[in-house]
């Protein structure tokens, strides 16, 4: 039978902030015991957040000792970085930037690094895998990871890019690009010719709701359907409705 792991921690060496974090060099630290105990280690300068300990205690088995090993090598890599629970699991931030998370899932865990630099750093070693969430693949156990020295060089490097500069945000959002106009099918230009009324409300509407009614007459197969089509768009459209006014009703009432 496996050793049941026990949980130890210095609660009069705790100073709880209004938040739940874990603060000081006072935050305790876990690492393996020789009998299978998660026993307190020097402490960090960073934050320990209780919300992530709740979350690595309530993991599979099998996953606790791993999501502890990864919350000690970020630590011991930035000691200054602070746990936050983000998306329903532990975060770690670095200077206001999301340096990496990990999750627990029934059958594996998951660590993953931000930045698309620390990514390509990975990449070109061999050890960034796609097979799962995060940055390291499928993990389940501690030895489907890189070697300890090796992790903390990698956290080390990504923390680093954040100092550096080369990392600014948690988020790199790629710049949308607006897409080409759509030519108006002919029937429905002609319709919109002969209202008003109808061409008022279909210019004021955005790129979108105009895209949405132009795509919808347009990918009609036959010209029946068409008509019926740019007739409907005629009604709805006169009365200053969206081509999913429906959906949308719906939602505003749920």
């Amino acid at each position: 039978m496996a050793t049941k792991r026990r949980f130890f921690a210095e609660s009069c060496c705790h100073k709880r902030a209004n938040n739940g974090n874990l603060l000081g060099n006072n935050a305790p630290r876990y690492l393996p015991g020789k009998t299978g105990d998660y026993m307190p280690t020097p402490k960090s300068r960073g934050s320990w957040l209780s919300a992530a300990d709740l979350y690595i205690s309530k993991s599979a088995p099998f996953a606790q000792p791993i999501l502890f090993h990864l919350r000690e090598v970020v630590h011991e890599a930035a000691p200054d970085v602070v746990e936050e629970m983000k998306w329903s699991r532990p975060f770690f931030i670095y200077k206001g930037i999301i340096l990496g998370n990990i999750s627990a899932f029934k059958e594996h865990c998951a660590f993953g690094l931000w930045g698309t630099e620390v990514a390509e750093a990975l990449r070109a070693d061999g050890v960034a895998s796609k097979e799962a969430m995060g940055t390291f693949g499928r993990i389940t156990s501690i030895e489907d990871l890189p070697p300890r020295k090796k992790l903390v060089a990698y956290v080390k490097r990504a923390a680093a890019m954040i100092d550096e500069g080369t990392r600014t945000k948690s988020l790199v959002r790629q710049p949308k690009v607006a897409k080409p106009a759509l030519e108006v099918p002919e029937a429905f230009a002609v319709a919109l010719r002969k209202s008003k009324a109808a061409t008022k409300h279909f210019d004021a509407m955005s790129p979108s709701c105009r895209r949405e009614y132009i795509e919808w007459i347009a990918d009609a197969k036959r010209e029946e359907t068409r008509d019926k089509r740019v007739a409907t768009a005629m009604e709805w459209i006169t009365e200053g409705k969206s081509r999913n006014w429906k959906y949308e009703a719906t939602a505003k009432r749920a």
